[in-house]
């Protein structure tokens, strides 16, 4: 049986700040469904430590600049081994995984990465107290990427995984960081960590993992230009043949409008009464007055210019000439959230704002919505918006990434054919989306069409069956490849 250790530094419901933290809580649970013997292991941070407090001790490890414990449970509500990188002096602090209560990376990110990493490197080596060594180590973004580097020093070692969940976050530092990590010398040149003389903890993912992937077949595709592919668009190119673009799957246990347990009222295909009724709990959770026939636009997410956040602020004048409403839930640029709260202040029938982040909230919204918005200038998936097909909420989005190959446009074509599921656009810019918005709200005035569009996302299948399988092909190229196995 194919032995697996995924890497994460976040994985739902134990914590989660995007997409990576659902990705991590699903995957692993699909792929333990195609019989594969898999462990997941994080840091120990301060929620983790206190839920675990019975967490057994498989060993302790004097590494470079710390010592760490190797704990040992279980995923929650799984039987699937969870270990703990628990070193309290890195990882038991309050605020989130990566940064402070405002908002400001830790500045010893590196240091707490970095050990991070050396302790799945004792792992995967089965030096670590496991008595367990796997056959892949898939690690996830640039918290773990020093693992596929400090493994390619190893004359024996596991196959390498890297998966780029966003190619923005690259854990870059300045060059003394390397040294002051203790890290070998055999690993700063620029086939390794050193990028324009800078260590960079994605590149060492990128430049050694066996098997490289992403999270959509069209970001896969984007991330080797020099538009999105943030000076490593070389190193993509030139390692092309060993990248593939998987579409994240969706975990319909915890998203299916027939069975949320967190919403007003659950509904089905066959049955969309409840839609309506969500809508109208929802525009009262917001404070605004039941409007069952106006159209209401939804946004969950991180406030950066990533997602287009100032797009839609630059687009209101316009788009407030129209009917429809918009409810906006997330945080991040501390500007984008003043000037949603503000125009929130100034159209308070019109717009409402939450800002943070409230797991159930973000299920009732995807409920009661009639559009969700999301205008990203890339997006490397996009989880959001396949939730939304799910719920019956019409996705407005840009044509980029992981978006362009989960929503179908409503083109003449596609709404003859009865497969449109959403709208989409090109240019990242306020007409563009205002436009697209006005297009969505024409087909909502046209109930059989809406209809037909609502049930044709419904029904769409993006579960994680099929991706696992993706998983497994790209598992079997890494061992093939694996110079070490």
């Amino acid at each position: 049986m194919e032995k697996i250790l995924f890497v994460t530094s976040e994985a739902h419901p134990l914590i989660k700040t995007g997409g990576l933290g659902d990705v991590s809580g699903s995957l692993p649970l699909a792929l333990q469904k195609l019989q594969r013997d898999l462990r997941i292991i994080m840091p120990a941070y301060r929620a983790l430590r206190q839920r675990f407090s019975d967490a057994t001790l498989l060993t302790t490890l004097a590494l470079p600049g710390a010592e760490v414990r190797i704990l040992s449970t279980r995923f929650p509500d799984t039987d699937i081994p969870l270990l703990l990188v628990d070193a309290p002096e890195l990882f038991d602090r309050a605020g989130g995984p990566y940064g402070a209560a405002d908002g400001k990376d830790w500045p010893d990110n590196p240091q707490r990465f970095a050990s991070f990493c050396r302790a799945v490197v004792a792992v995967a080596l089965n030096q670590a107290g496991a008595d367990w060594q796997p056959d892949v180590v898939h690690c996830n973004d640039w918290q773990s990427g020093l693992v596929p580097a400090l493994l390619s020093l190893q004359a024996r070692r596991p196959a390498t995984v890297f998966t780029i969940h966003n190619l923005a976050y690259q854990g870059l530092f300045d060059a003394d960081t390397f040294t002051e990590l203790q890290l070998p010398e055999a690993l700063w040149h620029p086939d390794g960590v050193e990028f324009h003389g800078r260590l960079s903890f994605i590149k060492a993912g990128l430049a050694n993992a066996d098997m490289l992937s992403t999270v959509s077949p069209n970001y896969a595709n984007e991330i080797r230009s020099a538009a999105f592919g943030y000076g490593l668009e070389g190193l993509l190119s030139a390692r092309s043949d060993r990248l593939m673009g998987i579409l994240n799957g969706v975990d319909y246990r915890q998203w299916d409008p027939s069975s949320d347990p967190l919403l007003a009222a659950n509904y089905s295909p066959s049955d969309l009464s409840g839609k309506a009724l969500g809508k109208a709990a929802l525009e009262q959770e917001f404070g605004l007055s039941p409007e069952p026939d106006t159209p209401l636009i939804g946004m969950v997410g991180r406030l950066v210019p990533q997602k287009g956040v100032d797009l839609v602020i630059d687009a209101l004048p316009r788009l407030l000439k129209g009917p429809a409403r918009l409810i906006v839930l997330g945080s991040g640029d501390i500007g984008l959230e003043l000037a949603l709260q503000a125009a929130a202040n100034a159209h308070p029938k019109r717009i409402a704002v939450n800002i943070g982040y409230d797991e159930a909230q973000a299920h009732r919204i995807e409920a009661g919505i009639d559009m969700f918005l999301m205008p990203s200038r890339f997006e490397p998936c996009g989880l959001n918006p396949m939730y939304s097909l799910r719920y019956g909420s019409i996705p407005i989005v840009r044509r980029t990434g992981g978006l362009a190959d989960s929503v179908t446009d409503a083109t003449p074509t596609a709404l003859a054919a009865g497969s449109a599921t959403g709208v989409l656009f090109d240019q990242p810019d306020k007409h563009a989306l205002s436009a697209a918005v006005e297009h969505a709200v024409a087909l909502y005035r046209q109930p059989q069409r809406w209809q037909a569009m609502m049930l044709a996302g419904m029904q769409r299948d993006f579960g994680w069956s099929h991706s696992a399988w993706q998983y497994l092909t790209l598992y079997r190229r890494a061992r093939d490849l694996n110079p070490g196995g």
